[in-house]
């Protein structure tokens, strides 16, 4: 499996709204970093079951497209796209780019999020 293609299993994972499918995709030692909310790091593949099957029993219709994918040495970097809705209505759009190491069994072992809540709200007042 290649860098690439872990990403994609991942991608594919996330869109069969199975917590389980989506841990396995990641190591047992997986690390995660957060750097705009460092309280958010953690390590573990029971931290992604245990984050996942809450993200997904509060937008069981979470959606997620990789829009842009490259390799840098065993790095892969991507940039996504996820939404989806809450039984009361909530929407949820999360974008942005996220960094990736698999290990030599193809899993994810690492990884840099830089993901952040979409808004209609401009960035500046005009």
């Amino acid at each position: 499996m290649t860098h690439l293609d872990a990403i994609t299993t991942l991608e594919t994972a996330i869109n069969s709204h199975d917590a389980n499918s989506i841990a396995a995709c990641f190591s047992a030692g997986y690390v995660s970093e957060t750097p705009h909310h460092p309280s958010r790091n953690f390590e573990g593949r029971a931290t992604v079951l245990r984050n996942w099957t809450a993200i997904l029993g509060r937008f069981p219709n979470l959606t997620a497209r990789v829009l842009r994918r490259a390799i840098n040495g065993d790095e892969v970097w991507s940039e996504w796209e996820m939404d989806g809705t809450a039984a009361d209505g909530t929407s949820a759009g999360i974008v942005g780019p996220v960094i990736w190491r698999t290990d030599s069994n193809g899993l994810v072992s690492w990884a840099r999020f830089y993901l952040e809540p979409a808004t209609d709200e401009p960035i500046r007042p005009s």
